[in-house]
């Protein structure tokens, strides 16, 4: 156990004695690793920008159903109570009938002879309605389904529906639903490419760091060296690196979000990105602490795998 321990104090002495000892090499290496993880965080800082905009613009969209003049109020209340009940529904909003003769009313104020028609017929041509948001763009069809006359979820309240505009705006959520999947397919190829270009980048500045070492390892090895001994300097490096280069790439996002947060703060309404990153600065930290820990452990072992000759 003495020996174990006597190795590993060894090894973590070796390893912050060469971390700064080559300062020069230590810094080009924490450089390159700093702006691949800022890469990743503005990868997760992105992600949460187009998440907030989807949302908006989900909140946006909805299915509309319509009931007829006469439908009363206990069958409104039955077929909001049922979707309520569908597991794709995120919420139903009513809108009296009052209420949509009132919206008319103000939208068409400038056109005389719309409201002198209006007042003519006497009574309220409007029905209440149910604005329906789904869960997800996707699952409207489903819900347009569940609500269609023969699938018998409305029961007796089926005849209070006049109808459901799902299929006039069917060819609009079918575009959403498009986009939606082509800018996740996107995002993801485009993720993928920067990441196997910061880990060669990550690998390369290491290998070229551990050049400087190639003597040095030789010597070792023919002394008899174990290879745990010989790699594991560089293992505590690599970590060094990556925990200095996660210090590094929080800080500068920490103010780079406040600017941002200024200059976008009626673009995003509603979003305060630098709120965001402070609220999930822990997992951000996990993150990117994470990724330059695998990184440049896996790029050291790696690079001095030449020179150990296994």
């Amino acid at each position: 156990m003495s020996n174990k321990s006597t190795l590993t104090k060894r090894i973590l002495v070796a390893g912050f004695r060469g971390f700064y000892r080559n300062r020069t090499v230590s810094l080009s290496s924490i450089f390159i690793l700093t702006i691949t993880l800022s890469i990743i965080s503005s990868f997760y800082l992105s992600r949460a920008i187009f998440d907030y905009t989807l949302g908006q613009i989900r909140e946006k969209v909805d299915v509309r159903v319509y009931f007829t003049t006469d439908a009363t109020e206990n069958q409104i209340s039955d077929v909001k109570a049922k979707l309520l009940g569908l597991s794709q529904v995120k919420s139903v909003t009513y809108t009296s009938k009052e209420t949509a003769l009132s919206s008319f009313k103000e939208k068409h104020s400038g056109d005389q002879l719309t409201l002198q028609a209006l007042d003519e017929l006497g009574t309220n041509p409007f029905g209440a309605s149910l604005s329906v948001i789904a869960k997800d763009t996707s699952q409207y069809e489903s819900i347009a389904t569940a609500l269609s006359s023969g699938s018998g979820l409305l029961g007796d309240s089926s005849g209070a529906v006049d109808k459901i505009n799902y299929y006039q705006l069917k060819d609009s959520i079918d575009k959403l639903n498009n986009i939606i999947g082509w800018i996740d397919t996107v995002g993801f190829w485009i993720s993928v490419v920067f990441i196997l270009m910061s880990c060669m980048i990550v690998y390369n500045t290491i290998r070229l760091a551990i050049f400087v070492y190639r003597d040095e390892i030789a010597v070792m090895k023919l002394v008899g060296a174990s290879n745990m001994f010989i790699r594991g300097p560089f293992i505590v490096e690599a970590l060094l690196y990556a925990l200095v280069a996660t210090i590094f790439s929080l800080t500068f996002f920490f103010f780079a979000t406040i600017w941002v947060a200024k200059k976008t703060v009626f673009f995003f309404e509603g979003l305060n990105l630098h709120l965001y990153f402070t609220q999930h600065i822990f997992s951000l930290a996990g993150l990117l602490l994470l990724s330059g820990a695998v990184l440049a452990v896996i790029s050291s072992l790696l690079a001095v795998r030449k020179y150990l000759k296994v």
